[in-house]
């Protein structure tokens, strides 16, 4: 056998006994940004690319002293991720996993995830999406009516192309060079929000994807006001298996939507509902970013917002938020990339116990 597919047997071999895609898997995480020029649209999407690395460096992405820092948007805070800087790849070829980021967030907003899909064997890429890197998309002072909706046109017009466009960059060989090589046969798409929306709208005319995870997505038919008025078809030729994870008590993108969309999705389907949480329990730092956005100022049409918001303290703790998304996200991936039986079976059933055992509580909804 070949470096590449020893690896790729060994992703597939894995035992079914004991199979719990709550806890972290056996690869050490490495990241690396890479620089992405559009030249059709005359723009530079940064790029996060996580991917397993190599077994030398077991126990570094889980150090305090060697993971990866960052700001992100810069001039916060530091960050920090659960993913070691340029590391060494694993030679081997692995499933693709895009992540599609929220409106107003950015390519690393949920590295608790995209992490821990690396250390079960996926390469996950994000890019900042042509809202955040296109200047003649920025918000600007004093706009008038007419501008604000042309913007938001625009960003809406560019989310799916974005994700087409990271896709051919990835596969085209000089845009991704390293020993982790993407397989082209089993690609999955995240999002979360606008990004939710984002994964939902993509397989209408991307038929590389063949996986879908939804996490509070936008496009259901009567949104809050001020938020983004995005639209869905579900045009698709495709049967997409597709997994809901959504939020009891989003108050921006409530879950009346969230069945409306799941009623729509013509493919295999599934949603799991996290008790006891709101929109942005599905990001990096659960609670200081909730408070955060508790206090701000909004007015006008966002008004509604901050006095919707329910404190943090009467919400599940982000530690439960996150074991919820990563684990159901990678069994979902796992059952239909992977083609893991076990991960078909923990999702036939049983997941509201499984969870249950974690301290985590949840509804499942079937069709």
């Amino acid at each position: 056998m070949t470096g590449e597919s020893l690896e790729h047997a060994e992703l597939n071999s894995e035992p079914t006994i004991g199979y719990d895609p709550f806890l972290r898997g056996r690869f050490p995480v490495g990241v690396r940004t890479i620089e992405a020029p559009d030249r059709t649209r005359n723009r530079v999407f940064p790029c996060e690319i996580w991917y397993p690395a190599a077994a030398r460096y077991a126990g570094q992405d889980l150090a305090v002293a060697t993971q990866d820092s960052f700001t992100d948007p810069p001039g916060v805070a530091a960050r920090s991720q659960m993913a070691v800087r340029n590391l060494a790849a694993k030679p081997g070829t692995y499933p693709l996993v895009v992540f599609s980021h929220s409106s107003g967030g950015r390519r690393r907003q949920s590295t608790f995830l995209c992490t821990h899909l690396s250390s079960h064997g996926y390469v996950v890429a994000a890019l900042d999406h042509s809202e955040v890197v296109a200047a003649e998309l920025a918000r600007r002072d004093g706009e008038t009516a007419e501008r604000k909706a042309a913007r938001i046109e625009g960003w809406i017009r560019n989310r799916v192309p974005d994700i087409r466009f990271l896709l051919d960059h990835l596969r085209g060989g000089a845009g991704w060079d390293s020993e982790a090589k993407v397989d082209s046969a089993r690609i999955g798409i995240v999002g979360h929000s606008f990004g939710g929306w984002t994964a939902l709208a993509a397989p209408e005319v991307e038929g590389r994807i063949r996986a879908v995870v939804a996490l509070a997505p936008g496009g259901s038919s009567q949104p809050k006001p001020g938020i983004l008025p995005v639209k869905l078809t579900f045009a698709w030729g495709a049967d997409v298996p597709t997994l809901y994870l959504v939020a009891e008590n989003d108050i921006s993108l409530p879950l009346a939507g969230m069945y409306e969309l799941f009623d729509r999705t013509p493919a295999t389907r599934l949603m799991a509902i996290l008790r006891r949480a709101d929109h942005l329990h599905f990001m990096d730092g659960v609670e200081r970013l909730h408070e955060a956005v508790r206090a701000m100022p909004f007015s006008g049409e966002l008004a509604w917002i901050p006095k919707e918001m329910r404190p943090i303290a009467e919400l599940c703790s982000g530690e439960e938020a996150h074991l919820f998304v990563r684990g159901l996200a990678l069994c979902h991936l796992d059952a239909v990339l992977g083609q893991r039986e076990e991960a078909r079976r923990l999702l036939a059933g049983g997941i509201e116990a499984e969870l249950a055992k974690r301290g985590v509580a949840a509804i499942v909804h079937r069709p």
